[in-house]
């Protein structure tokens, strides 16, 4: 029984695929890169930040303090320490929040973090330090 004309042109199609597959297998095994030398690998950053071939020219480098290079994040710089704010909200369980009076930013505070005995309405000093669930005041201090 002889094949249909799709049938036909399917494996016409799959032929072509195939040797086309061959074809470009053999290309990449003419022109890998495969061991070239580490020269030929190297790529070097000029003035501009473009990558180039050809090695920079030292003459011409300012001299670097090494000591002044940092390494990794810029440092936060210091804040003033001690902040000043109103309890806005305390509960009876020990917690609370305290609103600065420059940034009107509420802080979370508690209780074990408290020099002395303060509640809603209060003007407090207080540090601010940073923890796992953000800003926490400590050292909250009754302001006369």
């Amino acid at each position: 029984m002889a094949d249909s004309f799709s049938k036909k042109e399917n494996f016409k199609k799959k032929a072509q695929k195939a040797k086309e597959k061959a074809q470009k297998r053999e290309e990449r095994k003419t022109s890998n890169n495969k061991g070239k030398s580490l020269d030929d690998m190297i790529m070097y950053v000029d003035a501009n930040g473009q990558l180039t071939s050809t090695p920079p020219d030292r003459n011409n480098d300012e001299d670097f303090d090494i000591n002044n290079i940092q390494l990794g994040a810029a440092p936060i710089e210091a804040e003033e320490t001690i902040k000043t704010g109103i309890v806005t909200f305390f509960s009876e369980k020990g917690y609370g929040f305290i609103t600065e009076d420059n940034s009107k930013e509420n802080v979370f505070f508690h209780s074990n973090n408290c020099l002395e005995l303060i509640k809603k309405g209060n003007k407090v000093s207080f540090e601010k330090e940073k923890s796992p669930k953000g800003f926490v005041a400590v050292n909250i201090k009754m302001v006369k």
